[in-house]
Formats: structure tokens, sequence, C-alpha cells
């Protein structure tokens, strides 16, 4: 099987190490809780590299956030909702209802980011945990 680039690993929630490795049990949207895995099951690289770690992907979920709302707002004015007092119940039930909707991409995506590109010293190494499998 070849190797993950960063981006296909990115995209599909893999671990940043080795590639393979699922970061999160079951999908984002599923009627199961979302639950980040504790170590890599590939090549148990401990996701949370100290006590508090994922604490930092608040400020990216944040900023993910902010430039949904940005983006559906400029959206929701370019597609005609007029910008005036009496329409402005309607963006805030259009925008809670989009910011809601992308809550669990939020989650899912601002770790991955936290872990893919925020974290140092953390770089893919091939081959990582084929010597764990195998011992």
């Amino acid at each position: 099987m070849a190797d993950l680039s960063s981006f296909q690993a990115f995209i599909q929630c893999k671990c940043p190490r080795c590639r393979k490795g699922e970061i999160f049990t079951g999908s984002a949207y599923s009627y199961k809780l979302q639950k980040t895995n504790v170590y890599c099951p590939h090549c148990n690289l401990k996701f949370e590299r100290e006590p508090g770690f994922f604490y930092v992907a608040m400020f990216v979920s944040y900023a993910m956030n902010v430039a949904e709302i940005i983006t559906i707002g400029v959206a929701s004015y370019v597609l005609g909702l007029p910008l005036i007092y009496e329409s402005l119940w309607y963006y805030v039930g259009i925008i809670l209802f989009g910011v809601l909707l992308c809550s669990p991409i939020n989650y899912r995506y601002s770790r991955v980011i936290l872990l893919h590109y925020l974290t140092p010293g953390l770089h893919y190494v091939p081959g990582s945990g084929d010597l764990i499998r195998r011992g």
C-alpha cells in the first residue's frame, strides 16, 4: 500500500507520524459520540502530547468558526437577503444553523490541524509502527 501524502493524511484524519492509524473513532456525523483515540492504533503515538494539549484546539476551532460566520453572512447577502434591520434575525438564524451544522467538522479538524501543523517535533516517519505491529 502506498503511503498517503501529507494532505491526504490530513483530510482522512490519519496519524501525523505513520499516516495509517485513525485519530478518531467513528465518523464525524454519527449517532455515537465522537472520540479521539488516546494512542495511534498503528504506531502507538500518544495523541495528547501533554495534559491539556487539546485545549489549544479551541483557539483553532474559534478561528474556523469566525471564518464560517463571515462566509455564511456574506453568502446570505450575495444570495439576496437584504441587509436591513428587519432581516437581522434571518441572518442570526442562518448563521447559527450553519455553525451548528459545522460543529462536528470543527471539533475534528481543529484537533487534526493542531496535530499535523501546529505541534513542533511531530513529523512523518516512514515505516513507523511496522516494527510495533510485528513485535
